[in-house]
């Protein structure tokens, strides 16, 4: 068994930035065991010695050197975190040099700024487009003229997070429909979506987890039993192959991958959040 490493990511504002990095860099040691821990706003001198104290009695408990993942941007308070003994990985410190020479301007290192609404246009595409996902959520609306996509699956395939996430990170107005058995008597797309065609992206999962997955919603029922879920992905699969739909699976893709195929295969441009 490998020793078990505590991670810490430590950021000024919320976080989720410096614990979506550390993970990708994580994932590419299989063979190591990691518990980690996320501690948001470390804005000040003060919680950053009241942080380093919780990462040194935590990671005492397993013995290991612990990995500390920053993304402060004061100095002051890696050089606080550094004292913890632990591994240091300064996220962005690598990068702000080179481009201080390249673009011969030096960073403002506002803490919370990389966090902060910079654009309020911006700001409230993306709250308009949460407010979106929801109102189409599971085919509860039926007019798909403001939609940049649809997304069309079996009942509970991936639809609704991944909705949420074009529309949190992206500002995308996603809606979806929820393909049901009566739809999937039919060789066609149900009527309502027939002028929506160019915005229609289908997603298929594997049964298996399907079944899985409506167990945990509706237990030992029929909507939840193997063979109705293998039956309902074979008939979906097969009316996105007539209809040719652009088809992703959602069983072993993270949201963060679905929603970078579907832009590019929809080619919808626009940048992330």
């Amino acid at each position: 068994m490998p020793d078990t490493r505590s991670v810490f990511y430590v950021s000024d504002g919320t976080g989720i930035t410096t614990e979506t990095l550390g993970h990708t860099l994580l994932s590419l040691f299989p063979g190591s065991k990691f518990v980690s821990e996320r501690m948001p706003f470390v804005d000040t001198p003060e919680k950053a010695e009241e942080a380093i104290a919780e990462i040194m009695a935590k990671s005492a408990a397993y013995g290991t050197r612990p990995i500390v993942i920053n993304t402060c941007m004061d100095p002051q308070i890696g050089q606080i975190l550094a004292r913890s003994g632990g591994m240091m990985l300064d996220v962005l410190e690598p990068f702000i040099a080179p481009l201080e020479a390249e673009l011969a301007a030096s960073a403002q290192r506002n803490i919370g700024k990389a966090h902060g609404i910079v654009d309020f246009d911006r700001y409230h595409r993306r709250i308009n487009a949460m407010n979106f996902a929801l109102a189409y959520d599971d085919g509860q609306q039926i007019n798909y003229d403001e939609a940049d996509v649809i997304l069309v699956a079996v009942s509970r395939a991936g639809k609704t997070p991944t909705c949420v996430y074009l529309a949190l990170h992206y500002g995308i107005r996603a809606a979806n429909y929820p393909l049901t058995p009566e739809d999937l008597e039919h060789d066609r797309l149900p009527e309502r979506l027939r002028k929506y065609r160019n915005k229609l992206f289908a997603l298929t999962i594997d049964p298996m987890r399907l079944s899985q997955i409506r167990q945990q919603r509706r237990p030992n029922s029929k909507y939840a039993d193997l063979s109705n879920c293998r039956s309902e992905v074979s008939a979906a699969e097969a009316l996105f192959r007539s209809e040719r739909l652009p088809t992703l699976s959602t069983t072993n893709k993270s949201i963060e991958e679905l929603a970078s195929n579907i832009l590019s295969t929809l080619d919808i441009q626009r940048e992330m959040y």
